[in-house]
């Protein structure tokens, strides 16, 4: 597409969106049409509100109502094990559990939920202990029946030794059990059993964050120990599948699973047996059925919540015009200033494509370093989010406790710029304009993305317009989401490509995306020995960060890490987008909170009128 039909197409769609149907609109010109444009997000901004989490306090509800959501597709399984692999069966189940602990964004500190805890740093042995209690009201408990079974240490103990600890589970959370220590060997961290309520998390050295190391949801032992001494792993596996009566799987979370419906529907029931309760000693839970629909079509949710039959509903960058201007005292739309996390376009640099052209530029820092320069941020949160969202130059995100604003990204939009990097390394325009190497290769390559997404199509097509503007192809390439995945992790037959990979809110995240061994170091996973000098020292800067718990130290061990990614471009940040969540009126919203860090918090939420 080229440059003035992609931004008059891009027009042509906001235009289309202050015209109301059914009725004759006065025509715009193309000026007043981009001066909309350029206007419309903080037009939008207006009919919106703010309310981040702020740390409390609470109020008191009244129990009552039934809250309506939706999934996209039925669970897989009801088996805590087998939905750590599956994310829309985990985000059913775990409305049953609950972590030891959770992080308060407010405050900054960790705060207790299934467990008390204590730090013990033993300076002098090198080593550290995390000490829990459980609270002394947690109980094991079933829809419609007065049988309540205490939580245990036992509960945590087995399932961090005998589930996620067994090699033959290849458990997710296997490997975050060991400890990489200073002679380079690896030692595991041992959770062992104090008393019914106590148990102890030993490290065999100091490490920066062992409260995100030890943090964790279980299930209970008296079931799942019995399954895996009988049948051993296939027991375990066996519990809880997809068909199982679900009325008999156990809950210690806010809700019980009442029923599940195939292709409609999941119920649930508040658990009037949960730990937490509000100043006036009444469960902090106070809606008291929730329905969860099965919709495969996303639009389908949004009908459905503008008929009234979903609560929540956050809207695609495409809806967000329509959801905002269509509040009628229906609903009312909140706002977060930006996401933590942001696209990345990222290069393959696995040397399985050695033979490839590709291969030989994407190596290259200069090359990754001038497609950074053909990056039009700017352009990209002007034609695609009308202004609702930031360029994204620095590596952390703001909450991150070594987010550095003086760390920013150097490589941002500038055509001359990127010509002269890309000279540097052989890559100039023949007399036709195209760009071509020093072997006279043209420079042409895939972006792939994930079909079915627009914005990831219309910023893909920004991004190939401006690299043809300097003689550089791009072949946009939509693929199906699992085959993505199948060529970043398995074929690693791709060129460049559009992903995200979540945000690194603490900064020893992420250890199966930035270390050179990880199996999601997208440019190039599972190194034997680091690939680059560079990768060496992030690897070594990983690893010291890890086990420092220093703040001072540290904070230069951090800086340097996010230097070098910031330079060396392995991965290249899009934009961080505001995002919106529209919240039906009939709730009050003196207990819902919506950012950027927390999504929308409903915990609390009760019927408006009935307190």
């Amino acid at each position: 597409m080229k440059k003035n039909q992609a931004a008059a197409s891009v027009l042509f769609a906001c235009g289309l969106a202050v015209m109301g149907c059914g009725q004759k609109s006065p025509e715009m010109t193309l000026e007043e049409i981009a001066e909309y444009t350029k206007n419309s997000g903080a037009l939008l901004l207006e009919k919106t509100k703010s309310k981040p989490w702020n740390g409390g306090p609470y109020s008191d509800g009244t129990e009552g109502g039934t809250w309506y959501s939706s999934v996209s597709a039925d669970p897989k399984t009801f088996n805590q094990y087998i939905a750590e692999r599956d994310a829309e069966s985990a985000g059913i189940i775990n409305q049953t559990l609950e972590a030891l602990v959770d992080y308060d964004t407010s405050s900054k500190q960790w705060v207790p939920k299934a467990a008390l805890f204590e730090v013990e740093t033993d300076e002098e042995n090198g080593t550290l202990t995390v000490h829990y209690t459980l609270r002394d009201n947690l109980y094991w408990t079933w829809h419609g029946s007065e049988k309540k079974v205490p939580v245990t240490a036992d509960d945590i103990v087995f399932w961090y030794n005998e589930i996620a600890g067994d090699p033959e589970f290849q458990s997710s959370g296997y490997n975050s059990q060991f400890v990489s220590m200073p002679d380079g060997t690896s030692q595991r961290i041992q959770c062992v059993k104090i008393s019914d309520r106590k148990f102890d998390f030993v490290f065999p050295r100091i490490i920066a964050d062992p409260l995100l190391a030890t943090n964790m949801e279980f299930c209970p032992s008296f079931i799942y120990k019995k399954a895996k001494e009988e049948k051993g792993a296939a027991g375990v596996k066996d519990l809880f599948k997809a068909d199982c009566d679900v009325t008999e799987i156990p809950s210690m979370g806010r809700w019980h699973i009442t029923e599940y419906v195939p292709g409609q529907r999941i119920v649930y029931k508040k658990n009037p047996h949960y730990w937490e309760k509000d100043s006036a000693g009444q469960t902090a839970t106070y809606v008291q059925t929730k329905i969860v629909q099965i919709v495969g079509n996303p639009r389908t949710e949004y009908l459905l919540f503008k008929q009234g039959k979903m609560e929540l509903y956050s809207p695609t960058p495409e809806e967000v015009d329509a959801v905002i201007n269509g509040q009628n005292g229906g609903y009312t739309v909140f706002r977060s200033e930006g996401s933590l996390s942001a696209g990345m376009w990222t290069f393959n640099q696995n040397p399985k494509n050695r033979e490839k052209n590709f291969y030989t530029w994407f190596t290259k820092k200069e090359f990754r370093q001038a497609m950074s320069c053909l990056l039009n941020r700017e352009r990209i949160i002007s034609q695609t989010y009308r202004g609702l969202a930031e360029p994204k130059y620095h590596f952390f995100p703001h909450v991150n406790p070594y987010y550095n604003e003086e760390i920013t990204l150097k490589y941002r939009f500038d055509k001359e710029q990127a010509v002269r990097l890309l000279a540097r390394i052989g890559i100039s325009r023949d007399a036709q304009g195209t760009m071509r190497d020093a072997h006279g290769n043209e420079i042409a390559f895939d972006l792939t993305i994930a079909s079915g997404s627009t914005t990831a199509n219309d910023i893909a097509q920004i991004v190939a317009d401006e690299c043809a503007g300097i003689g550089i192809t791009i072949r946009v390439r939509q693929v199906d989401f699992q085959k993505l995945i199948e060529h970043l992790t398995a074929t690693y037959d791709w060129q460049s490509v559009f992903i995200g990979l979540g945000s690194n809110i603490f900064p020893t995240q992420g250890s199966n995306v930035w270390p050179s061994t990880g199996n999601l170091h997208v440019w190039y996973p599972e190194q034997k020995t680091p690939a680059t000098e560079w990768e060496a020292r992030i690897d070594y800067l990983y690893n010291e960060g890890s086990y420092t718990n220093s703040s001072r130290q540290a904070k230069k061990i951090w800086d340097e890490y996010q230097s070098i990614l910031l330079e060396q471009c392995p991965v290249i940040y899009l934009v961080s987008t505001k995002s919106f969540t529209a919240l039906q009126d009939k709730w009050d919203s003196s207990n819902f909170f919506y950012d950027n860090m927390n999504g929308a918090l409903t915990e609390r939420i009760f019927l408006s009128g009935i307190r």
